[in-house]
């Protein structure tokens, strides 16, 4: 099945709470009026969008239709399509499988798909054709340690590791220069989620992040937070927890085939300007894939 279509599934719990009763509603508002606005901040706030995406969405709503002397109800739904698209336009999109050497730290709490999306992007750079390794940089769990073994093995790249307990920064360094020695195009970190005691994950990342400055000055880094969809605005809340301890270059939002709260993709470009940059739709190993706004809309609305 193309990505498209699936996407287009995974958004359908979403469509059908909130397409749905936007229809609905701009069906039964002959005209423009504050009533109609009210319904549609309803929607939106129950869509996960979020309060302040939701105001800023009507705001620019109120001066859309002004400017363009809207009055039916009818016309509101392609304003609110251009609105939203609007959003998520944010720069970079996906991945540039060919800029390579590249380092690539994963982060996010425990049970949002951090370790599955690692591996799933370790296959997309394989797939291209470069040379991968994994490092397990969450040593706080045995569990994490051995599942990204498994995933390492399933798409056939190398992984360092130490043992449970060890510094996460003592692996990444061993990692580094693995890479070098053996000319890795693509090193990927994991990293513990431990958001809960904030000052600890800070000095883990930073420790981390120096290593990588004196290890690899010279290749690009990236800060992907993986956040889970189904969680709605909570993940909102995790990423702006996790914006404060690192510089996050995008976001990987998984489990949107089961989530009735796509809304939340707009919540998150626009309340922290960082780009969502890989989408998960499902549990196959090719079904995390680069994030294309114009495809999230036109599946939302279509």
């Amino acid at each position: 099945m193309a990505f498209f279509e699936k996407l287009k599934n995974g958004l359908k719990k979403t469509k059908e709470s909130f397409l749905g009763k936007v229809d609905t509603i701009l069906a039964s508002f002959g005209k423009i009026d504050e009533e109609l606005f009210d319904e549609l901040e309803e929607i939106l706030i129950t869509s996960d969008f979020g309060v302040q995406t939701t105001e800023e969405i009507l705001e620019k709503l109120r001066v859309s239709v002004k400017e363009n002397k809207l009055t039916d109800a009818s016309q509101i739904r392609t304003e609110l399509q251009k609105i939203i698209a609007e959003f998520l336009e944010l720069g970079e999109k996906g991945l540039d499988l060919q800029e390579v050497p590249v380092l690539i730290t994963v982060i996010g709490v425990n049970g949002v798909g951090k370790t599955t999306s690692i591996g799933k992007i370790a296959h997309l750079y394989k797939s291209s054709g470069k040379k991968v390794l994994l490092a397990a940089g969450d040593t706080f769990r045995a569990a994490a340690i051995d599942q990204l073994d498994i995933w390492a093995k399933r798409c056939g790249v190398d992984m360092i590791r130490q043992n449970e307990g060890a510094d996460p920064a003592a692996v990444l360094f061993d990692a580094c220069r693995a890479a070098k020695a053996r000319e890795t195009d693509v090193l990927i970190c994991d990293t513990a989620g431990r958001l809960h005691n904030k000052k600890n994950l800070m000095n883990e990342l930073a420790k981390m992040a120096r290593v990588v400055e004196k290890e690899l000055p010279d290749v690009k880094h990236e800060t992907f937070l993986v956040l889970d969809s189904t969680t709605g605005q909570n993940a909102v809340n995790q990423a702006r927890a996790f914006s404060e301890v690192a510089n996050i270059t995008g976001i990987i939002l998984t489990k949107l085939d089961g989530s009735s709260k796509g809304g939340i993709i707009v919540s998150i470009c626009n309340e922290l300007k960082i780009p969502v940059r890989l989408v998960g739709v499902g549990e196959g190993i090719e079904d995390l894939q680069p994030f294309v706004p114009e495809d999230y809309v036109k599946a939302l609305f279509e």
